[in-house]
């Protein structure tokens, strides 16, 4: 089996992921936390280490690969002349080790904390905080409680900075 390099349409990294997901194969979308300035603030983000690219993993020769380039999310698979690009797959699984593992718990919506946990937080005003965690708010933040002024208060923080 081999890890084709898939070419997405922009921005559409993810669709394109959990479309080939869905159809069977095993995808590896690798992630990279950074700090980026949003609304006059900087802010943690989690995005694709190599936007428009992901990876798929293929019999080639076997499966039939005008299923990738027609799901959605995918622009088309990278070629060299007539050749699909193949990633070594010792390269994706060095990928895979580098990776902080919370990213990849976040990219498969395997959020690991439950109502009741104990967590950190890692960044913005609460930043070095322990709270309980309490639920989640929308897809971007999660409610906290942390005990603050000699009262326990409910924290909306964003779930990037959870831990």
């Amino acid at each position: 089996m081999s890890w084709l390099v898939v070419h997405s349409k922009p921005r559409e990294e993810e669709r394109a992921a959990q479309h080939l997901a869905n159809q069977g194969f095993e995808v590896f979308l690798p992630r990279l936390r950074q700090r980026k300035r949003r609304a006059g603030g900087w802010r943690v983000v989690t995005g694709p280490l190599f936007p428009r690219y992901l990876f798929a993993r293929v019999e080639v020769g076997e499966q039939d690969t005008s299923v990738i380039r027609s799901t959605q999310g995918v622009a088309n698979l990278v070629r060299f002349g007539y050749r699909l690009a193949e990633m070594p797959g010792d390269v994706i699984d060095y990928l895979r080790a580098q990776q902080d593992p919370m990213l990849q718990a976040r990219a498969e919506d395997e959020w690991p904390h439950k109502p009741g946990d104990r967590v950190s937080i890692l960044e913005g005003p609460f930043a070095g905080l322990t709270g309980v965690y309490q639920m989640p708010k929308d897809e971007q933040r999660v409610l906290l409680l942390v005990e603050l002024l000699g009262r326990q208060n409910q924290v909306l923080v964003e779930r990037d900075a959870v831990a």
